[in-house]
């Protein structure tokens, strides 16, 4: 993806979901009118979950994901089958391909009941109507929540992928089940006015992306641009001399986390400091429950566990902020002899039990529902989780000074 696409996070995930050769992966070259996805009569083609971050229309931009089947066998496909599962959990709109020829399955019917469960926007697709004689193709039998059958016409539909028909219809429907977003959410542009100075502090180290910004350095900066607002970006190591040249001082001052404690010593008192962590908390609605999370670190052990994982995969370099440099703020600030367990990408544990405490990256990769399952998991094994920047500017004794701009004192956070 292009750094002028929109962001994974940002685009409406639809999961793809059904048995082996029931006609998954044609059905996203159908929609999507191209060979994204590999056809083949063997079952199994599909191995692990594949996405593909694309422009649907009418729907926009959108991430489909083509998963293993549910019917796979032996050590490896129960795996696989696990991983479809996971899927869910990121999933915005669910399609359940049915084959039309064998009708719904019990695999069809455990995921369904997953999605009811989860509350996703779904349709039942029933494919190979080209197969199916005219008079049979009866409206999907799907089960409602009390175990009887209903006629289906709200929330199935039968297609041929082969034949192309009612592919139209299918994505008319899909367009209709995205969730609405009545709440207008943003990184900073309702903390700021048209032509107010928002200066963003961005180190450039051996850890920074060759030639491009990360992805919450470029989102904010766009959502600075909406508002209408001037911009100027910094290296900390030319910070305050920036801030003198300055005609006003600035509006806010947002900086990446590693340079959290740099920031603060230059930024005068009387102008707002933030994270680029912190926004992005916020952004997706987590931001008291990280601040609980942070406030814990207080609270760790000799011995205690502590999982630190990222949305993303990347090459790790020598001074890591995840692996390296986290951990050693962590023992330096506690004083503690700490263990630490280290995830990324997709992969998120399902039992957390044996963790004290969970730091996450800011999730700039992940769309809101893999966040909120990430927190929910942790909220269910009674495990505190914050996420980089907060817990960096809780070590640095800054956390107060971070949450005034948005009016959130560290106090008056529920417990």
């Amino acid at each position: 993806m292009s750094m002028n696409s929109t962001p994974s996070s940002e685009r409406v995930h639809i999961g793809i979901f059904g048995r082996r050769n029931a006609g998954k992966s044609s059905i996203i070259n159908a929609l999507t009118e191209q060979d994204l996805a590999i056809v083949s009569d063997r079952k199994g083609t599909t191995t692990d979950p594949v996405l593909k971050a694309m422009e649907l229309l009418p729907l926009g931009p959108v991430v489909l994901i083509d998963t293993p089947g549910l019917d796979d066998t032996g050590e490896l496909g129960t795996l696989r089958v696990q991983k479809a599962y996971q899927i869910l959990n990121k999933t915005d709109i669910a399609l359940l391909i049915v084959d039309g020829t064998v009708g719904m399955t019990e695999d069809d019917t455990n995921i369904l009941e997953k999605i009811k469960e989860k509350k996703i926007p779904y349709l039942v697709v029933f494919n190979k109507s080209d197969l199916i004689s005219a008079g049979s193709q009866e409206p999907a039998r799907t089960e409602t929540n009390s175990g009887c059958p209903d006629d289906g016409r709200k929330d199935s539909l039968w297609v041929s992928a082969s034949a192309k028909t009612h592919i139209h219809e299918l994505k008319e429907r899909i367009a209709r089940l995205v969730p609405s977003d009545d709440a207008k959410r943003y990184i900073v542009r309702d903390l700021i006015s048209p032509l107010e100075l928002v200066v963003l502090v961005v180190p450039i180290d051996k850890a920074a992306p060759k030639g491009r910004l990360i992805l919450p350095q470029q989102q904010t900066i766009r959502d600075l641009l909406e508002a209408g607002a001037v911009s100027v970006v910094v290296r900390e190591t030319e910070l305050e001399e920036t801030l003198k040249k300055l005609g006003n001082p600035p509006a806010l001052v947002i900086t990446d986390s590693q340079a959290f404690k740099t920031a603060a010593k230059i930024v005068p008192e009387d102008i707002p400091l933030t994270s680029f962590s912190i926004l992005f908390a916020r952004y997706k609605g987590n931001l008291d429950h990280l601040v609980k999370g942070a406030r814990f670190i207080d609270s760790l052990k000799d011995g205690d566990t502590i999982l630190i994982s990222e949305g993303c995969t990347h090459h790790r370099q020598c001074d890591d902020i995840g692996t390296v440099k986290l951990p050693g703020w962590l023992k330096a600030f506690t004083g503690k002899d700490l263990n630490f367990a280290f995830t990324s990408g997709i992969e998120f544990p399902l039992e957390l039990d044996r963790y004290r405490l969970i730091i996450h990256c800011g999730g700039c990769t992940l769309n809101e529902r893999e966040m909120k399952y990430r927190m929910k998991c942790a909220g269910d094994a009674g495990v505190p989780m914050t996420n980089y920047g907060t817990a960096i500017a809780y070590m640095n004794g800054i956390l107060e000074r971070s949450l005034e701009i948005f009016q959130i004192e560290p106090a008056n956070v529920s417990d």
